[in-house]
């Protein structure tokens, strides 16, 4: 370092002006060898915290037989490569391809069901040692958690996390939990499958409940919905309340808005006139005028829908013919042929209403898993 050959000598050398002392041959390393192994030695303690920070972020198993050196190897590849990308750009990249697949055909479902007996939602061999994690507040799970509850969705790397925006898990309770046609003091009654009904795999009974309370009845459960959409109409004073919900609804409907909107109708207002409807709810609540005892609303894959952009409560005059009527209802059910030609997997029925006591015009949309299709005249 030339800054140092211009530094005066030690104090011991500077004050000794004898012949003996300044012909004495110096002991130890000349100047020049120290500036040498200093060099040296910083350059190694430099070299060996590298190698540390490289070592502690990778996973055990990601280091293999070669050790160190080949992590070595890789960090020395990744740094020369031309298009080698930013760690940034790797993680986004991961929460990219966990997240695609859970959004849905349509790429707007916001969460995806669970029951204790379920499978993994997501796939936990990820690259670079990521798993997917489950949080609730403080609580972190690598494991699909058993409790009932609405968990948020991350990326997991050691200690840190990386949350997965706008994607939550929904833990419910298992359909073995009713007791006497009731899930805590819920009211529900019975499936036809409890009676040994069961004329296809359509018509099992549900796998589960998710339970919906005052603090989380706003969930998303999709870009145009959430949870408190699909409740039945009953039981207004009764906290929890037990809600069945399929994915495959959510996708469907989100996809017919989608083509709605493709053919020029906004879909801001979308509002359900009815979603999920339990047994005992189905036979005796409300307007049960032209509901099927085998109603697909009891097996939460079904929704009456309207549009009703200006707020007014009923249909929007969709076909701009300047009447409300069946009409309007018949331009959703476009839709939703459109969306099972384009989309085979979403087959399903699709019934077009007029308007009835208590409300105007409405569409019933479900995804049965078999094409059927009707004109009513009362309940979806």
């Amino acid at each position: 370092m030339n800054q140092a050959t211009s530094e005066p000598e030690s104090s011991t050398a500077a004050a000794v002006g004898s012949t003996a002392h300044a012909t004495k041959k110096r002991v130890g390393l000349s100047r020049r060898g120290e500036r040498i192994f200093h060099w040296c030695a910083s350059a190694l303690v430099l070299l060996l915290a590298i190698g540390w920070v490289v070592v502690g972020v990778q996973p055990h198993d990601a280091l293999g037989a070669h050790g160190v050196a080949g992590v070595a190897s890789s960090v020395v590849s990744s740094i020369t490569a031309a298009d080698a990308p930013t760690a940034a750009y790797l993680t986004d990249a991961l929460l990219q391809s966990v997240a695609d697949p859970l959004r849905g055909t349509s790429g707007k479902l916001r969460v995806r069901f669970s029951t204790p007996d379920s499978s993994a939602i997501v796939d936990t061999a990820l690259a670079g040692g990521a798993k997917v994690a489950y949080t609730q507040g403080a609580s972190v799970a690598t494991a699909t958690p058993q409790r009932p509850g609405i968990w948020g969705l991350a990326l997991k790397v050691g200690s840190a996390l990386k949350p997965i925006a706008d994607l939550s898990v929904i833990t419910m309770h298992a359909f073995s939990e009713k007791r006497s046609g009731r899930v805590g003091m819920y009211y529900l009654g019975a499936w036809p499958g409890e009676k040994g009904r069961v004329r296809s795999e359509a018509y099992a009974n549900p796998s589960g409940f998710i339970e919906v309370t005052r603090e989380n009845e706003d969930t998303p459960v999709s870009a145009h919905f959430k949870l408190r959409d699909f409740l039945p109409h009953d039981q207004q004073d009764v906290w929890p309340k037990m809600l069945v919900l399929r994915i495959q609804l959510l996708d469907k409907l989100e996809l017919t808005l989608d083509e709605l909107e493709r053919r020029g109708i906004s879909t801001k207002g979308v509002k359900v006139m009815s979603g999920f409807r339990s047994p005992q709810y189905n036979a005796g609540g409300g307007n049960t005028a032209g509901r099927a005892e085998l109603s697909r609303h009891m097996y939460g894959d079904a929704a009456d829908i309207f549009i009703d952009n200006d707020g007014n409560g009923q249909m929007d005059d969709l076909n701009h013919d300047g009447r409300i009527d069946i009409g309007d209802s018949r331009v959703i059910g476009a839709a939703v042929d459109a969306v099972e030609r384009a989309h085979p997997e979403t087959v399903g029925g699709c019934g077009v209403y007029v308007a009835g006591p208590g409300h105007g015009p409405f569409t019933h949309i479900d995804a049965r898993g078999y094409h059927a299709r009707w004109t009513g005249t009362g309940g979806g």
